[in-house]
């Protein structure tokens, strides 16, 4: 297995679809690791290099959702497609929200989840170039991205804040859709003009 190639982690419970994902996305030259439930998923070791993950909504025990959250609160950053067999508005709101790239409902063509999953891998590696840094013995500069940004307008040092500065750093350079939540008065429209000046500004 060659370690410079990105991963895919395959998370759901039917071994068919796990063994129809892991030929498909090996048919493009990628590295799959499959795990049948989302426990098994959490205490594997997983390989240092961009990555990202296909995850059924439906599992036994934990679920695809949950999970998600759970890697929020351990602060593992890896892009997320779901995949289910019974989706609805809510339950894409939720992800979406979360941060899922993709919401995907089966059965689904084997293209749009090449798509995703390119995409998703696009923003491995952006998660993973952010983390390799040279820390120059400096803390994370919001300042620094402030201005190549245009955050010049949002004042505040929170680690919530901070959270957030990160994931724009993540996908404003990139062509991702960004589905900004927030209450009324939160700066979801700083955040979001600022992301639109940044990929619409002279390069």
């Amino acid at each position: 297995m060659n370690e410079g190639i990105p991963f895919v982690f395959v998370v759901d419970d039917d071994s068919s679809i796990r063994e129809s994902l892991r030929s498909l996305i090996r048919s493009v030259g990628l590295n799959v690791q499959t795990f049948a439930s989302a426990q098994e998923f959490l205490t594997s070791q997983r390989p240092e290099a961009p990555s990202c993950l296909v995850l059924d909504v439906k599992l036994p025990g934990l679920s695809g959702l949950d999970l998600q959250q759970e890697l929020v609160k351990i602060d593992v950053q890896i892009p997320i497609i779901f995949i289910t067999g019974h989706g609805d508005i809510p339950m894409t709101v939720r992800a979406m929200k979360a941060g899922a790239i993709e919401f995907l409902t089966k059965p689904f063509r084997d293209e749009d989840l090449l798509n995703a999953v390119d995409q998703a891998i696009n923003r491995g590696r952006q998660i993973e170039l952010l983390k390799n840094k040279p820390a120059e013995g400096q803390p994370y500069s919001e300042d620094k991205l402030r201005s190549e940004i245009s955050f010049s307008e949002i004042v505040g040092q929170s680690a919530a804040l901070r959270r957030v500065l990160k994931e724009v750093e993540i996908v404003a350079p990139t062509d991702s859709t960004v589905l900004i939540y927030g209450e009324t008065g939160t700066g979801k429209e700083l955040i979001a003009r600022a992301i639109h000046n940044h990929r619409t500004r002279d390069p």
